[in-house]
């Protein structure tokens, strides 16, 4: 299971409208039961009585985007309005395909995990989970809590959203990242793979040195873009022998993310969800 975090943006409506989906969603289109994974669980008490409990892609990026329209002074701590938070989760390809129901459950711990639903916060984000393409789960929030406060996300988010994956990926029986290694039972270290990347910029730069200075412009031309390619060959060597220095180093313990609170028979049951 792979979670990504996208840049956040200032509207929901492209996100919601497939830009970031990949998977073009018209407003006009009805997103049903088998699209909505899980939502923010306020949204029964804020649904107004005798509302739809389906809503279309344009009524979802209304709702998303409402709390910047209705607080146009919050921003975030770095002064930006872009309040729209984007969450793709991933399942490996030799995972087995997931229920509705526990498609649900990835979708409210990413959630508590990323610090966007809080137990007991009801002043928290409005937030939709879509699962509108196979094996993918899309969770789209509004940074702009519903008292008009920026929600101060936890620190080390990544970090935070890679060990829920685990966990998700051991209660779920899914596969981890030990578990698709080569059929050896071992991955090629990462220290190993600096000397290859290291011959291979070897090479690039001297065909870059013997087209400098060429006769023929395109030939210069393309000197010049070995050499620069070059320079990311060497970027990226560096960042690989740095980060395989830090995998190296013993992992420092970390609080686990906490769970949902205990919710009475009566709870459950007055409950309303799309799954």
């Amino acid at each position: 299971m792979i979670i990504r975090i996208h840049e956040r943006a200032a509207d929901a409506g492209p996100v919601l409208g497939g830009d970031v989906l990949g998977t073009p969603l018209p407003y006009e289109k009805t997103l049903d039961a088998g699209d909505i994974a899980a939502y923010w669980p306020g949204l029964d008490a804020f649904t107004a009585a005798g509302e739809p409990a389906v809503w279309t892609v344009l009524d979802w990026a209304e709702h998303i985007n409402d709390p910047l329209y209705e607080h146009p002074l919050t921003a975030s701590p770095a002064g930006d309005r872009r309040a729209v938070l984007h969450l793709a989760v991933r399942l490996a390809p030799e995972d087995r395909p997931l229920t509705g129901q526990e498609w649900s459950e990835v979708a409210h711990r990413i959630a508590r995990a990323a610090g966007i639903e809080i137990p007991g916060d009801d002043q928290g984000c409005r937030w939709v989970a879509l699962q509108v393409r196979p094996r993918r789960l899309d969770l789209i929030a509004s940074l702009i809590r519903l008292d008009g406060a920026w929600q101060q996300q936890p620190p080390g988010v990544p970090r935070r959203l890679a060990a829920e994956a685990r966990r998700l990926e051991s209660d779920l029986g899914l596969l981890t990242p030990a578990t698709l290694a080569t059929p050896s039972g071992s991955i090629t270290p990462l220290s190993d793979v600096t000397a290859p990347l290291a011959g291979a910029r070897s090479v690039i730069e001297l065909h870059a040195q013997l087209l400098a200075g060429h006769p023929q412009p395109p030939r210069r031309e393309a000197g010049h873009r070995l050499e620069w390619l070059a320079r990311r060959l060497l970027d990226i060597q560096n960042d690989l022998t740095t980060t395989a220095d830090d995998l190296r180093r013993p992992p420092s313990a970390s609080p686990p993310v906490p769970g949902p609170p205990a919710r009475s028979a009566a709870a459950r049951t007055g409950s309303r969800h799309f799954t």
